[in-house]
């Protein structure tokens, strides 16, 4: 896992521009904190911060291979997890490595393969490549988009990188966002390719961005596509445990301290069982880290989001499955401590918006990397099986907008509410819901005989999948490399993704509960506390002091009536939302209080043009 960046300038020799790389690279010290490298030969340059999972001493970065043609030289984040089947294949057609790095595996598979390398990995992965012989870059990134990748194009080439950060640091980047990124930013939605600022783009997942002297091109290798579905209940059920065997397997290869998340609901719960499983035949424990917050378990108050606190059913699986475990206890102060909010901010280079979800995610991370420099998570397990209250909610089954937009207002409140009417107005962010929506939906592909039921549970799942699980994977890889931590994201193999895809609605959900299929497929090694455990998202602090520092913190906002954030924000919304009292303030204010923290912020770390007309 590291962080890459480039440039690269037709019109140039980039020799003389060391100290702009060198910057660049620079702003990804965190993904990076092992080692750093640079590579500058005419008109291209790369820089690689490394964090050293596999091949300690021989996985160096850029990496270059001297061919007749000229040299090929790349920079890669990520993990391949069947680098050890590619490099034998590859030995086998002649190829000699000098090193056990998964990198390497990849840059010999370009030289063999080109860009359809791609469709050889398994992984999680970004990764560009110099190749001189042709003077073009090649620019991939993994199907499901768990490793961030954008590129910046300019007048005589691109600038790319794993964060804005990385690009932003060179001049060429202008620091511009448009209505077009507000929009983004707030209606939860991940359009694909959509980079944010002004400019700047992302590598859409599963895709190939070639750029060589007559421009851009991109290329897709890989998209979930509709296919039959012909094993029977209990063959689907046994398919979904080999491959979740296997995948447990390779995301536990490492050379450094590995741990998983666990928050005793159903995916982390399968998810360490599983690992505990397969470790402890090799006399190995699993560690476990959860999240829990101070006076939560004892003084849980169950609401229409969450039932049950998690604290119980983590201590389930740690003791069933026999994992050193600990529990991560933060309190209010810490959450809404505006130095942690800062530093979640800096690391998603735009103000996110997930509140105290972000803080104690970040947190939590933090507190990991001093035992573990790898975390296997139950990420996307949601997406993938059908886990999320929408994928019942008959309201969100009619098909009017993103099913998880169908309620939001209710269960958070309208993100809009913070806002100056002109802006409001400005950005008519209906309309660009109504238009994404119906440009993602259209894109589903209808199996031959569906019936409208389950091709209308099969949009819902490919809206989850294609759009959602990227805002969720985000967040999550952002936090994680903040602190120097890997987090590997098994639900994420494009192979149980396909599978368990094109399983018809009835199959997933054959015992009328959510996850079905992952239930059964893991109940050998739950605890039947957490078999039977309903649904609950990631855990939210309850505490009324967490939201009467926010409002401390607004309050001191508003004292600056110059700041820039009034340009999107209204003041008597905010002087309204300081003067509630803490029992009565709800969870729809909670957040507009943490959006206006989020966007003030951001606005003094990253200075950005704000182009609102």
């Amino acid at each position: 896992m590291c962080g890459i960046t480039g440039w690269i300038a037709y019109q140039r020799d980039l020799a003389g521009e060391r100290r702009t790389v060198d910057a660049m690279t620079e702003t990804m010290s965190c993904r990076g904190p092992d080692d750093r490298g640079t590579w500058i030969s005419g008109p291209a340059a790369l820089g690689h911060r490394r964090l050293a999972i596999i091949d300690l001493p021989g996985g160096r970065q850029p990496m270059s291979v001297e061919t007749p043609g000229g040299t090929v030289a790349m920079v890669y984040s990520g993990e391949a997890y069947n680098f050890t089947e590619l490099r034998a294949e590859l030995a086998g057609r002649g190829h000699r490595f000098t090193t056990d790095s998964d990198t390497e595996v990849v840059l010999h598979g370009y030289l063999e393969w080109g860009a359809a390398v791609a469709e050889r990995l398994n992984g999680m992965y970004a990764f560009a490549i110099w190749d001189d012989r042709e003077q073009k870059l090649v620019m991939i990134r993994d199907r499901m988009g768990i490793k961030p990748f954008y590129y910046y194009p300019t007048a005589d080439g691109v600038l790319f990188g794993s964060e804005p950060k990385a690009i932003l640091a060179n001049p060429l980047a202008e620091r511009t966002v448009t209505l077009d990124g507000l929009r983004e930013l707030l209606v939860m939605v991940k359009t694909p390719g959509h980079g944010f600022w002004d400019g700047m783009h992302e590598v859409e997942p599963g895709t190939v961005v070639t750029v060589d002297r007559s421009g851009i091109r991109t290329n897709a290798y890989w998209r979930l596509e509709t296919r039959p579905h012909t094993d029977d209940q209990q063959a689907t059920i046994r398919h979904v445990r080999t491959l979740l065997d296997d995948i447990v397997r390779r995301q536990l290869v490492a050379d450094v301290p590995r741990c998983t998340l666990l928050s005793g609901g159903l995916d982390s719960s399968a998810m360490t069982a599983l690992a505990a499983q397969q470790l402890g035949r090799t006399g190995e424990t699993v560690r476990s880290f959860a999240v829990d917050f101070v006076g939560q378990a004892e003084n849980f108050v169950a609401d229409e989001l969450r039932g049950t606190p998690d604290t119980p059913f983590v201590h389930d699986v740690a003791r069933t499955s026999g994992t050193e475990h600990q529990d991560i206890v933060l309190d209010s102060d810490q959450l809404a401590d505006p130095e942690v909010r800062s530093k979640v901010i800096a690391a998603r280079d735009l103000p996110a918006g997930f509140g105290d979800l972000d803080a104690s995610l970040y947190l939590l991370f933090k507190a990991i990397r001093g035992h573990s420099t790898v975390a296997l998570s139950g990420e996307s397990a949601d997406e993938v099986f059908g886990g999320y209250l929408q994928f019942f909610d008959p309201e969100a089954r009619k098909g009017r907008t993103f099913p998880w937009l169908e309620n939001f207002g209710r269960h958070f409140g309208d993100d809009e509410a913070i806002l100056r009417d002109d802006l409001k107005h400005s950005l008519d962010l209906a309309s660009y819901v109504a238009d994404s929506y119906a440009t993602a939906s259209g894109e589903v592909q209808r199996l031959a005989g569906e019936s409208d039921f389950e091709f209308r549970m099969r949009t819902i799942s490919y809206l989850h999948l294609t759009r959602f699980v990227r805002i969720l994977l985000d967040r999550k890889d952002r936090a994680s490399m903040a602190v120097g931590l890997e987090v590997r994201v098994p639900f994420c193999d494009h192979r149980l993704v396909e599978y368990v895809y094109n399983a018809p609605w009835a199959l997933k959900s054959f015992d009328g509960r959510e996850k079905s299929l992952l239930r059964e497929a893991t109940a050998d090694v739950l605890p039947r506390s957490v078999y039977d455990r309903v649904k609950s998202p990631y855990p939210s602090t309850q505490d009324p002091a967490y939201a009467v520092a926010l409002q401390k913190h607004v309050k001191e906002i508003l004292a600056q009536p110059g700041h820039p954030v009034f340009e999107l924000v209204s003041r008597s919304v905010l002087e309204e939302a300081v003067r509630v009292d803490s029992p009565q303030i709800t969870q729809a204010s909670r957040r507009g209080l943490e959006r206006t923290l989020d966007l003030a912020l951001w606005l003094d770390l990253y200075r950005p043009t704000l182009k609102l007309t």
